[in-house]
């Protein structure tokens, strides 16, 4: 069992940066590959990024196009994404998940899941 606590949403102006930090719960964090996904109301859950159990592979959506880092501290229990040059498009709730094995693109393969928390880019 893992339970997901994100922090560091908020509203910015855009072009702005925001840290998204998740917190795991559970000693087997580190077996886990980590993704974050983002929902906009009416539309289904995106992915974002993912990054393996060892940190050592990250893959990246395209419309990140290079602004996003996703990264992990397993001795922290920890899996942040670092956000820049942020434009309008990007509000939505964002979740991290954990994921048993391998890595994904697809909400449904991931086992567990954050509350999610809000991120707001102003005009």
């Amino acid at each position: 069992q893992v339970q997901l606590v994100e922090s560091g949403g908020g509203l910015v102006q855009a072009g702005g940066s925001l840290r998204l930090s998740c917190a795991a719960s559970g000693r087997t964090f580190s077996s886990y590959a980590m993704g974050w996904f983002r929902q906009v109301p009416g539309k289904e859950r995106e992915w974002v990024a993912a990054i393996s159990w060892d940190g050592g592979s990250t893959y990246y959506a395209n419309f990140v196009n290079g602004r996003f880092t996703i990264s992990r501290d397993n001795a922290k229990n920890t899996v942040n994404l670092q956000m820049n040059s942020l434009i309008p498009q990007d509000t939505a709730v964002y979740y991290c998940a954990a994921k048993r094995t391998g890595w994904g693109m697809a909400a449904h393969e991931y086992d567990y899941w954050g509350q999610g928390i809000q991120v707001t880019v102003s005009s």
